[in-house]
């Protein structure tokens, strides 16, 4: 399952980080490692962006960048 999929308010696990090159270290730096329990706290009204709770702190992303994420929800 991708991280665009996860409903609002549950947790889930990231398994592994997609994408290439410079978006993929973007992602990485960012926080979004393997390991890292993430939950999608807001989805904007029109469904693009979507706000992450990881790590102690809320993150904003682009759903095309969620969708290359992949989770396990726990």
């Amino acid at each position: 399952m991708t991280l665009d999929k996860l409903p609002i308010g549950v947790s889930a696990k990231i398994v592994a980080v997609g994408g290439e090159g410079m978006l993929r270290r973007r992602l990485l730096d960012m926080g979004l490692t393997p390991k890292t329990t993430v939950m999608i706290r807001k989805i904007a009204p029109m469904g693009d962006p979507i706000e992450l709770h990881l790590r102690g702190y809320e993150l904003t992303i682009r759903l095309e960048d969620a969708q290359k994420i992949t989770i396990e929800q726990q």
